[in-house]
């Protein structure tokens, strides 16, 4: 939020100096006020009003309280006293306030008043008295409309006009990997013109909550890098969420939110509609079968742990399960927060690496003696795997990512985790 706006000079007798401030008395209090400056003037005029080999550049710094954005401009001309005119216009933030959109509203105020003043002296000619007049009314409506709507039109002249939006700034996306399923969170196709990028038009298709970053690439015949910096901008704009690759054979478990799914009847009623199977048509009767209850879904997710994959879970619970999405029923949970993952990942211990190195002695050995085609084949088709395994298996790369980068399925990956040696799986 901005605090204050204020318009200062260079006057030639009085030095640095304030014109107009908005609200009043707000930096530089007149002698009657008993307001306390947002900020001490006098003390930091000389970043304000800076020497000319500092202006035409943006100057940010900070009190204890708040934090000033300016970009002072110095005008070379005969016309002007001492052949110069040197002015600023300042915003004053709250000191944790992103100061990212208000650096470029401050450089676009300061272009426009510099444009203004070498087209007709718009600011040097005014004499109006201190808070009042154009200039005045300028910094007024600004303080009042980017605090209110963000965004401010502001006529100058019959031929220039202020136009400045604030656009909102937000954190950094989450890292991004090749086995993140993305899931939009609105209507992509609805927001899409043919102006723009071709990578994002190829991609948007593909995204449905169900394919991987690394299989959207595939699917579009794209470039996985400019795949992965498309998903990355939607994500940073709040179009997508991330989920994890659905497999029968992973495992979920509820976290302490889900007391407030119990709770709430109205996110059970949610969740009831967004998992419900449609009635499917047979004999052209509509199969009917009763809705699925908020009590069932809490026992439902209740029964999710440790341990026990959803391919188990189904086979349990199949009279109810069978009535509705299972993947919608287990995306419901991660999206809603009260289930998370329970990643596998493998690590290889010191034994393993010294049966890895013995491993190439041998199949190099083999390689050299006189053996039939097949056998050499099959030694280096199983050195490659042992070495392609080799960097995943330090206990950060999770199955689904190996799976991904690797493009195998979990049996071939077991198979090969077998084939390495000593190697340990831990769940988390």
């Amino acid at each position: 939020m901005i605090r204050a706006i204020f318009f200062s000079i260079f006057d030639v007798h009085e030095g640095p100096k304030v014109l107009h401030q908005v609200p009043a008395d707000s930096i530089a209090p007149s002698n009657k006020s008993s307001q306390t400056p947002l900020l001490h003037f006098p003390s930091v005029s000389s970043y304000i009003i800076p020497r000319p080999e500092y202006c035409s550049k943006l100057i940010t710094f900070c009190t204890p309280a708040h934090r000033v954005l300016c970009q002072p401009v110095c005008l070379h001309s005969s016309t002007y006293p001492r052949n110069a005119y040197t002015f600023s216009i300042a915003l004053v933030l709250d000191a944790s306030t992103p100061f990212a959109s208000y650096a470029t509203v401050t450089l676009k105020l300061a272009s426009l008043l510099q444009t203004l003043e070498e087209q007709s002296r718009f600011l040097s000619r005014d004499t109006s008295a201190p808070n009042t007049g154009k200039i005045y009314a300028l910094c007024e409506i600004l303080l009042e409309d980017l605090n209110n709507y963000c965004e401010s039109m502001i006529p100058i002249d019959d031929s220039n006009t202020l136009n400045i939006k604030l656009f909102p700034t937000y954190p950094p996306p989450p890292p991004l990997f090749s086995h993140h399923v993305p899931l939009s969170t609105v209507r992509l196709e609805s927001l899409t013109d043919p102006n723009w990028d071709l990578t994002m038009l190829r991609v948007l298709p593909h995204i449905n909550g169900i394919n991987s970053v690394k299989q959207i690439s595939l699917l579009a015949d794209a470039d996985y890098k400019l795949v992965r910096k498309a998903i990355e901008h939607l994500l940073y704009y709040g179009c997508l969420l991330l989920l994890d690759i659905f497999s029968f054979s992973a495992s979920y478990a509820s976290t302490a939110e889900l007391a407030s799914f119990v709770e709430d009847t109205d996110m059970q009623e949610e969740c009831a509609a967004y998992v419900a199977v449609p009635p499917v048509l047979s004999n052209s009767k509509a199969s009917q079968s009763d809705p699925i209850s908020g009590f069932q879904l809490v026992e439902l997710y209740l029964k999710l742990r440790q341990g026990q994959t959803v391919k188990s879970f189904y086979v349990d619970n199949v009279e109810i399960v069978d009535r509705i999405d299972i993947r919608r029923f287990i995306t419901f949970g991660v999206i809603k927060g009260f289930l998370y993952r329970v990643h596998r990942y493998a690590i290889a211990t010191s034994q393993t690496s010294r049966r890895k190195r013995e491993h190439k002695v041998k199949s190099k050995q083999k390689a050299d003696e006189p053996t039939a085609a097949e056998s050499q084949i099959d030694a280096t088709k199983s050195e490659r795997h042992q070495l392609q395994m080799e960097k995943f298996l330090d206990g950060t790369h999770c199955f689904d990512e190996i799976c991904t980068e690797l493009m195998i399925g979990e049996r071939e990956l077991m198979r090969r985790l077998k084939a390495f040696g000593d190697v340990q799986i831990i769940c988390r």
